[in-house]
């Protein structure tokens, strides 16, 4: 799922080609993609987009008469800046935003339908969209605490909470954390002063970095391809390879769709932490440490 820097090179990418123009039209292809009637699709035609912004993981775009085109991408669907009048076919391409100079397609691979676009008027409507995370680059040091200690939840958990911070998910989670040197299941309740500094400090050197990376390329051309798994991050998406600090293999934590990466020497003091289904399948034989993964490896 595309991230807050993701999405802010999205809207950096977006701004000198939408903003101050006018929005034709919107062709829509998807059948589950627009999730609001009222007011209908239609009362964009014409308007002018007024400015852009970022509700937690949407894409906001800001229009007259009050208007607001909300888009979230979800885990797949992705943006393409195309010559105007570009046509909406094919299986993947959900939705078409006409400009005089260009047109923004949609699309989603897979073939789940999870993106959605919503159309709301007045800020309060919008507001009631947003899942209500502290905006991290933003925060103060105490604002940032607070907001994740008010459930004792592991720092993985309450990072990718919406509720709790805007922006973050899987990805870009595991890079905070490394950056930070710190497990992702520790809990929220048992952190020192000096680790909630490192992580408030991580969590915002991280997402500047990759802002400022994906936005470098998105000067250059549009952002074609986001990904959540990048050659240059440090651990997320690189189980088996070596820590670019340490040298030790990134280990990870598989559940359902999605994985936590780490590195245990540099996060959890060389403890190989459980995999929910390895963890019961090995039992008393789980390594605990990188010398028994080695071992049992070996074997």
């Amino acid at each position: 799922m595309p991230e807050l820097p993701d999405i802010a090179a999205y809207l950096h990418a977006l701004a000198p080609r939408v903003v101050g123009k006018r929005l034709l039209q919107v062709r829509i292809q998807g059948p589950s993609l627009l999730r609001t009637a009222d007011p209908p699709i239609y009362k964009t035609e014409g308007k002018t987009v007024l400015a852009l912004r970022r509700v937690g993981k949407r894409i906001v775009f800001v229009l007259g008469d009050d208007l607001f085109l909300v888009l979230h991408l979800m885990i797949a669907g992705r943006l393409h800046w195309k010559p105007a009048g570009a046509k909406l076919g094919g299986r993947i391409n959900l939705a078409a935003f006409d400009f005089e100079d260009g047109t923004l397609l949609l699309t989603e691979a897979g073939t789940k339908r999870r993106a959605s676009l919503h159309l709301v008027r007045g800020e309060a409507a919008l507001i009631e969209m947003d899942p209500g995370g502290i905006d991290v680059m933003n925060a103060t040091p105490e604002q940032f605490r607070t907001a994740l200690s008010v459930e004792n939840r592991t720092l993985k958990r309450a990072l990718t909470d919406p509720r709790i911070v805007s922006g973050i998910g899987n990805a870009y989670s595991d890079e905070i954390l490394w950056t930070a040197r710190l497990s992702p299941i520790l809990q929220t309740g048992k952190l020192s002063d000096d680790e909630w500094q490192r992580l408030y400090e991580a969590t915002r050197t991280a997402l500047q970095q990759w802002i400022d990376r994906l936005q470098a390329e998105a000067e250059e051309k549009f952002p074609e391809k986001v990904t959540a798994f990048r050659p240059e991050m440090a651990v997320h998406g690189r189980f088996g390879k070596p820590c670019p600090r340490c040298g030790s293999p990134v280990q990870r934590i598989r559940y359902a769709d999605n994985e936590t990466n780490y590195c245990a020497t540099c996060q959890t003091e060389g403890r190989v932490l459980a995999d929910r289904s390895l963890s019961r399948l090995l039992g008393k034989d789980w390594p605990r440490t990188l010398d028994e993964l080695d071992a049992l490896k070996r074997r």
